[in-house]
Formats: structure tokens, C-alpha cells, sequence
């Protein structure tokens, strides 16, 4: 029987030392790391004592265009759970197109200190890429369950530093709601695929994507994929092709439901369908269609099924 209840969010090396940097920023890196690595996964054992008993509550989000200090080493440590810092840094030059230094042999301190130059260089947007390299990197070398626990950890890590972000299997890094949004949008996909209605589910599919895009998200796609979802909906139970505001009035909306769909429906196309260089949607604008058309997308299959 052991007291460890969780493995140590850190492996460091005695020498902690950093050419470049000095002494007294390498050990605040992993000091700050060690509190944003700390996260409750599969890949690190039991969950930590605050989440066991219910003390920890979610943080809000804080950022999303924005890869701040600890979670930029929260991601190399979570790493470093399943791969040794040369096979960490042959991902991250992979990514970020760089060439590893071959004068550095020893694992630790040289190879390591170099994958931490690296991702303290990137830009914010890169962050993001070499943690989708890196899953894709251990699901390749390490298989499919270790790639699932790093996936939890990076969740974890992003929830515990405020990022507005995700990784799912199969999509990458996506947007994160508040927890509204992400219930609308899991149901509404959850119930669109199940009634087999897969082009709507689709459509909400690629509407997160656009709305995750990096470095620049793609707003007005978002909004007219958003839309996309709800038109396939309602065609799907009319069997109509007739226009949108026709095929509503057929598929037994109740009033004044139906007038206030009517005004979404006009409100999202001035932005989704009527592209105009001073008419550009704002990411609360697009968050909101999609969180929106996701909840009537499911209230409509709920109501036919």
C-alpha cells in the first residue's frame, strides 16, 4: 500500500538549471507548473484532494487567443507523462517546422531546457498545434488509451487555467463554452444523430469548427453553418424544400415560438448570408447562434420523436 495517490506532476532533474533563462525563472516555471499540471485525469491516478471532496469548482474562461506560461509547460509536463523530452521535441519541430539542436544528446537538463525554449517561442496559436501534434504523436508510438489519458489531462488543463478550449477525439482542439453552451450543443448533436438526421449534426459540427479556427476564427462560417444545422432540421421533418420560414410553419412550432425562430433566422443572415465589410459578426454573436439553433435543433427532434 502506498500514500501516493497521484504520480508527480513534475520530473525534474536536481540540475535546475536554464542556460538562457538562469536559475530563478526555471524553478518559478516549475512551481507555476506544478500547480497548473495538478489536474484530476486517468493519466496522473486519483483525482487531487480538492476535486475528491468537492472543493474545487470550475474556473471561468479567461482566454482563448492567448497560450499563457502555465499552460504552455502544464502541456509539456502532461507530456511528458508518456514520452521522454527527445521524442517531445521531435514532435514540436515536426510542428513548428524547426530543426532540434544536435548538439543536445543528454535528455536532462539539455534536450529538455531546448523543448522549453521552444514552446516558450511559440506563438499562442502554435501552442495549440503541438498539443494536437503531441496527441496524435502518442496514439502513433503509445496507442490509443494513452492518447485518451494525455487527452484527459490537457481537458483538465485547460478547464483549471481558464482556456476557452478542448480536445476531442476525432476534432482536435475545439471552441469550450460555459457549460450552457456545451450542454446545447453535446445534446443537440447527440439527438440530431441519433434520428439519423446527419447532415444537420454536420452542420453544428463545422460550425464549431469555424468557430475554433487559429490564429483568426471564422465567424461568419460558424453563423451560416449555425444556420445550416436548423434549415436541414426542419427540412428533414417537413420533407419540404421550400424556404425556411415556410417549412416552420409546417412542422408544428408552436406560437410565438415561430415568430421568435423567424427573427433568429432574420437576425443570423444579416451576419451568416449577407456578408458586408461593416457588418462583421463579433464572437459573442456567433457563440449565440450556435447555442441557440443547437437548442432548437433538439427541441424539434424532441418534439417529432
Amino acid at each position: 500500500m502506498s500514500y501516493a495517490l497521484h504520480k508527480p506532476a513534475l520530473r525534474v532533474h536536481p540540475r535546475l538549471y536554464c542556460p538562457r533563462f538562469g536559475v530563478g525563472l526555471f524553478v518559478h516555471w516549475h512551481i507555476s507548473l506544478f500547480i497548473a499540471s495538478c489536474a484530476d485525469s486517468r493519466g496522473a491516478g486519483l483525482r487531487m484532494f480538492s476535486k475528491r471532496h468537492g472543493f474545487a469548482s470550475t474556473p471561468p474562461i479567461l482566454f482563448r487567443h492567448d497560450a499563457p506560461e502555465g499552460l504552455r509547460f502544464g502541456a509539456i509536463q502532461a507530456a511528458y507523462d508518456h514520452l521522454k523530452y527527445d521524442q517531445i521535441r521531435t514532435c514540436i519541430c515536426r510542428v513548428l517546422r524547426a530543426s532540434p539542436d544536435r548538439e543536445n544528446w543528454s535528455e536532462i537538463p539539455n534536450i529538455r531546457d531546448e523543448v522549453m525554449r521552444l514552446i516558450e517561442a511559440a506563438e499562442w496559436y502554435q501552442v495549440y498545434d503541438v498539443i494536437e501534434g503531441l496527441v496524435e504523436f502518442i496514439e502513433g508510438t503509445r496507442g490509443y488509451d494513452l492518447a485518451e489519458q494525455f487527452a484527459a489531462q490537457i481537458n483538465d488543463l485547460f478547464v483549471d487555467t481558464g482556456a476557452g478550449w478542448q480536445l476531442r477525439a476525432g476534432e482536435g482542439i475545439v471552441l469550450r463554452g460555459d457549460a450552457e453552451f456545451e450542454e446545447a450543443v453535446g445534446r443537440a448533436r447527440t439527438s440530431l444523430s441519433q434520428a439519423n438526421y446527419g447532415v444537420a449534426e454536420g452542420e453544428i459540427r463545422e460550425a464549431l469548427h469555424d468557430i475554433s479556427r487559429r490564429p483568426e476564427p471564422d465567424l461568419t462560417g460558424a453563423i451560416h453553418h449555425a444556420l445550416g444545422a436548423l434549415e436541414s432540421t426542419a427540412r428533414y421533418l417537413s420533407g419540404s424544400e421550400k424556404p425556411f420560414n415556410e417549412v416552420m410553419a409546417t412542422v408544428g412550432v408552436p406560437k410565438p415560438l415561430d415568430s421568435a425562430l423567424s427573427k433568429l433566422w432574420g437576425y443570423s443572415s444579416n451576419f451568416g448570408r449577407h456578408v458586408s465589410p461593416t457588418n462583421v459578426p463579433s464572437l459573442n454573436d456567433a457563440t449565440l447562434v450556435v447555442h441557440l439553433s443547437s437548442a432548437i435543433c433538439r427541441y424539434l427532434v424532441g418534439e417529432r420523436h
